[in-house]
């Protein structure tokens, strides 16, 4: 059951309503059959692998706040801590690593043998990936690293637990919540506020826009190029690749924007998951900004466990590229995935080396670092990284992502002139939409960093309000890529 279908425009109605009519005690059983019930609509049997990792983590909160109320010495209540918390780890990983990783680890293995002719004896599996695995098991884990770090109290109620961890609004693609911050509201007593409503469904139809107006309208030139990269060249590979960077964003930013307005609606709040990312001026503020609640859990659960700027100077490096590789992997079980995230951690360090010498450059020249001319360079320079960086994200393999590189480097001019772009899967109607679609956004952000316009909306009169939201909605209506004859694509990020 997609946000973006009729199946949910009729299901999140219907659990709303009951929701308030329902009084407060049994709405989390509404929740819960509720979260479950969608996540079924796409697969019933890996619902029960979603429960597993429920069952373990909560029992691992259990079993190490008994460890911590006991009267065992310190030494044997790390020890028994450490104990409950590596079952918990090794099992949910376990099986993240078996339905996600097994053929490409397999594979790997079967080749390495293969280079000094050993034959490996084991087949890859036929295993479809369970929806959204990736982001339920790290939401499941943070609760037992936060019982272990002390950082909450384990909660004995296994429902209110469980519905945390199959939320349906965020369930298949975050954002990656942390108990700390959503258990606490389910036990809140919550009335229904026209004020949330009104903001929700503003966030709702933002997020239907982005996905069904812009991200499917890119998707149209980049699948065309991507799936065969080396039919295309110069400024065809180049404008697939700019429109992809923007098509992640507005499809990724799309789910959680209505995630967060699902969720509003139902009075809860989920955690802000993307700050204007294109408008980042360094590779270290582009990972402030994209993708906040994966970025931060790999901050608090493996980069300052490892030690983080802590250290020496060259294990902080190793720290970086760690978290930068597993970041890539966590994304996907191949190779090109990998060297996306080797790509960031390269670039972050870089970043480091060359803080002291950029501002005593500066210094010299007596360049202001906060002028719009070296912000608007510094912003360029950042997306040319992020964008390139994103080939490898997109591409099927290395070796088509080598060859749209290859293939940019073929520049000639005369593409821009003699009709090449509207080659692309685009008309020249739609193919102009699309460019003024990104004007149009890149101007919302510039014009919202001032002056807050979902601020400036709702302070205004119902009737204009409706008249924003209206006209918005016949955009969607008039100019979406949506129905049986587009062949649209799932968001991206529900393949993780």
């Amino acid at each position: 059951m997609s946000f973006i279908s009729i199946s949910y425009l009729l299901f999140f109605p219907v659990i709303a309503l009951l929701y308030y009519v329902l009084p407060h005690k049994l709405r989390w059983i509404l929740l819960l059959v509720g979260s479950y019930f969608f996540y079924m609509s796409w697969n019933v049997k890996y619902a029960l692998l979603m429960l597993l990792s429920t069952v373990i983590t909560y029992l691992s909160g259990i079993l190490i706040s008994k460890v911590n109320q006991s009267e065992l010495s310190e030494k044997l209540k790390i020890k028994r801590k450490k104990l409950w918390l590596t079952l918990s780890l090794v099992s949910n990983l376990g099986i993240l690593i078996f339905f996600k990783y097994f053929n490409f680890l397999n594979s790997a293995v079967a080749d390495f043998f293969s280079l000094i002719h050993v034959e490996w004896g084991f087949e890859n599996i036929d295993v479809l990936l369970p929806v959204g695995i990736s982001f339920y098991t790290f939401q499941a884990l943070s609760y037992s690293l936060d019982v272990y770090f002390d950082r909450i109290k384990a909660t004995h109620h296994f429902g209110k637990y469980a519905l945390f961890v199959s939320f349906f609004p965020q369930l298949v693609a975050g954002p990656i919540e942390r108990s700390s911050h959503l258990l606490p509201q389910l036990d809140k007593v919550i009335s229904f506020d026209y004020s949330r409503i009104r903001s929700g469904l503003g966030l709702v139809v933002w997020g239907i826009f982005k996905k069904v107006v812009i991200a499917n309208r890119l998707a149209v030139v980049v699948n065309q190029v991507y799936s065969d990269p080396g039919s295309y060249s110069g400024f065809e590979t180049i404008i697939a690749t700019i429109f992809f960077s923007f098509q992640i964003y507005t499809d990724f930013s799309a789910y959680t924007d209505i995630a967060r307005g699902s969720a509003r609606m139902l009075g809860y709040d989920l955690m802000k998951n993307f700050n204007q990312p294109y408008f980042a001026t360094s590779i270290p503020d582009f990972w402030r900004r994209w993708h906040i609640s994966l970025t931060t859990w790999f901050r608090d659960y493996l980069y300052i466990p490892l030690g983080g700027n802590r250290v020496s100077k060259w294990r902080w490096y190793v720290n970086i590229m760690i978290v930068f590789l597993v970041s890539g992997f966590w994304h996907g079980a191949a190779w090109s995935f990998i060297i996306w995230g080797l790509l960031h951690g390269i670039f972050q360090m870089i970043d480091l080396w060359t803080q002291k010498s950029r501002r005593k450059m500066n210094s010299f020249m007596k360049i202001k670092e906060n002028s719009f001319d070296v912000l608007f360079f510094k912003r360029v320079w950042t997306f040319v990284l992020v964008s390139f960086a994103w080939i490898f994200f997109r591409a099927e393999t290395f070796e088509k992502a080598m060859l749209v590189i290859s293939n940019s480097m073929n520049l000639s001019f005369y593409q821009l002139l003699d009709g090449s772009m509207y080659e692309l899967g685009l008309d020249s109607k739609d193919f102009t939409l699309a460019i003024l679609l990104i004007i149009g956004l890149l101007t919302f952000w510039t014009i919202d960093k001032r002056y807050p316009i979902r601020t400036w909306l709702y302070g205004k009169h119902m009737a204009t309000r409706y008249i924003v939201y209206l006209s918005t909605i016949f955009f969607i209506l008039i100019f979406g890529y949506y129905g049986s004859e587009y062949n649209v694509d799932e968001f991206i990020y529900f393949q993780f």
